[in-house]
């Protein structure tokens, strides 16, 4: 099954083109501080605004702080938010899918009911509702942006546990006495991790334009940290005389969210049976 899946994805050129992109971005920013030329955010007295040059090779922004070493650290703090978001969400997610999902009851409604709620409130606007109470920050964008995609992932695994649980296996593990815990670890989850996996690899793409988004309107990272949003943000005032200071950082948030957004499509194609060619 599992040679399957990756023979699957690897016939898909736009999924292994998603990977690569991603895995590049995934590598800087785990070796940033190794490659950077520059301190990101040392300033640079008379340097401001300078055309690239062997120095600095793709220029630097108004403050004279080297735009290369601030895009190589702004991968480190935007996929942290990211990722981290997106694992707040699955875990609380997907935990609260099949809890609801395996005992139905008051249980199930009281839990989807919650998360029609939650869907009911546009996630960029929920988002800047949990910002506005619990202030910014790192923390505090990770926790925004994880809460607005919770229902997602609730619906998913409630879903995937609702065809499960009436399987002969699942009932025989009941009727043998197995405890509920159990048999949701041990039956349930692999069953519902191949959609969520793929929704996880989707929403990575969808968390990082929220939270970029966030940034932009000065509700994220605050200066002088070195995050793709908020550098946008700042570049957009100088468009017209240096456009790379907004360029580069978009085109990164760009090429990462079709990174996922690519992997996720062949990873759904590849674990799915009725997808395969």
């Amino acid at each position: 099954m599992r040679s399957t899946v990756v023979r699957q994805f690897r016939r898909s050129r736009s999924a292994v083109f998603g990977l690569l992109v991603v895995v590049v971005f995934l590598l800087t920013a785990a070796v940033a501080p190794w490659i950077a030329p520059h301190d990101p955010i040392a300033l640079g007295l008379g340097q401001q605004l300078k055309a690239p040059s062997l120095e600095y090779p793709l220029g630097t922004d108004e403050l004279g702080r080297d735009l290369l070493s601030r895009v190589l650290w702004g991968a480190r703090y935007t996929l942290l938010i990211t990722i981290g978001a997106v694992a707040l969400a699955l875990l609380v997610g997907t935990a609260s899918g099949i809890y609801s999902g395996f005992l139905g009851g008051w249980s199930d409604t009281l839990i989807m009911r919650l998360m029609d709620i939650l869907l009911a409130i546009p996630g960029f606007l929920l988002a800047i509702a949990i910002i506005a109470a619990l202030g910014v920050g790192i923390v505090n964008v990770i926790i925004a942006v994880g809460v607005h995609a919770i229902p997602v992932f609730a619906r998913i695994a409630r879903g995937a546990t609702l065809s499960v649980r009436e399987q002969e296996y699942v009932q025989a593990a009941r009727a043998l006495g197995s405890r509920n815990s159990r048999i949701m670890l041990r039956h349930i989850l692999p069953n519902v991790t191949p959609p969520v996996l793929v929704q996880t690899t989707l929403q990575l793409a969808t968390a990082i334009l929220t939270a970029s988004g966030l940034s932009f309107l000065g509700l994220g990272t605050q200066p002088p940290t070195p995050e793709w949003g908020a550098m946008l943000s700042a570049g957009r005032t100088y468009i017209t005389s240096n456009p790379q200071l907004a360029a580069i950082p978009g085109l990164a948030i760009l090429l990462v969210a079709l990174g996922f957004n690519l992997m996720g499509d062949g990873l759904r194609d590849a674990l799915d049976p009725r997808l395969r060619r």
